[in-house]
């Protein structure tokens, strides 16, 4: 019956490798069928035709319960035709009866790697390894290749901030459409790039510290002294200046105060006890 490379007939002693061995490499299909029943020989050919135009991303195994009685029991088969699908040497899904093609897509979707998620995974590795230069490459087409995902540019920016690259990874992330800018990370990693780039640019504490003392609505002057204290891991200094800011100005740099301490909760954690010193400051003031 296969009429494709991507359609393997199963026996009792090749079922483990045909389907737990392939599984480690992508989702495997297992048609549980007979031959006395219409509805599987109906369903075989769909399910040979879907298989073939995943072109190698999936694999579809055909299992005769006539003959793998047992492992069809072992696998809770109490009906046929059942399509059981496996991943890492797992059942991940499980489909009964004939369903419309659709949903065996549905299906495969979700176990089925993307090529631009192999290709972000590669980049990953690639960082691991050292290798910048190939990790930057391929993080730059898997962006291209899928623009709405937040994952990839965030990874790009972290990319650029280990390299010391603040302003590029700035640029980066502050260019993404509103809605991307708008996921958790990116907006993390925006609120930490602009306190690092604000500390780049600020000038000596003393000085922020006398136009503070001279004007306390100075906002500039703390968020500047803000980012040098951060940068410097003086988060107690920080936090105080951005709880002032928080408390003066919200409309200040987009609410900064408030962006700013809540990311640094975030980093620290609820237990630490500057967290637990200045959230309750920090919803105190916004209130």
């Amino acid at each position: 019956m296969p009429s494709s490379p991507f359609v393997l007939e199963a026996s009792r002693e090749n079922f483990n490798q045909l389907v737990l061995g392939n599984s480690d490499k992508g989702p495997v299909m297992v048609h549980f069928w007979t031959p006395k029943a219409g509805p599987c020989m109906l369903l075989n050919p769909r399910l040979i035709k879907l298989v073939t135009e995943y072109g190698g991303k999936c694999l579809l195994v055909l299992a005769n319960t006539d003959e793998l009685g047992q492992i069809a029991h072992q696998y809770g088969v109490t009906s046929v035709p059942t399509v059981k699908f496996f991943r890492h040497g797992k059942v991940v899904h499980t489909i009964h009866g004939a369903e419309p093609n659709a949903e065996f897509h549905k299906v495969l979707e979700r176990f089925i790697a993307r090529d631009v998620d192999v290709v972000h995974v590669r980049a990953l590795e690639a960082q691991r390894r050292g290798d910048f230069q190939a990790a930057r490459m391929q993080l730059v087409d898997a962006a291209l290749a899928d623009p709405a995902n937040p994952r990839i540019p965030a990874d790009l920016a972290k990319l650029l901030m280990s390299q010391n690259e603040y302003r590029p990874a700035h640029d980066l992330l502050k260019a993404l459409p509103s809605a991307l800018r708008e996921d958790a990370e990116i907006s993390r990693l925006l609120t930490h790039l602009d306190f690092i780039l604000a500390a780049q640019d600020a000038p000596p504490p003393a000085e922020l510290t006398q136009r503070i003392d001279a004007n306390p609505d100075d906002l500039e002057a703390r968020y500047q002294l803000a980012a040098v204290q951060l940068v410097s891991d003086e988060l107690e200094g920080a936090m105080a200046q951005l709880l002032e800011i928080a408390q003066r100005g919200r409309e200040f740099r987009n609410d900064i105060g408030r962006r700013g301490l809540v990311a640094l909760f975030d980093m620290l954690g609820t237990e630490h006890p500057l967290t637990q010193r200045f959230r309750p400051l920090l919803v105190s003031a916004l209130n």
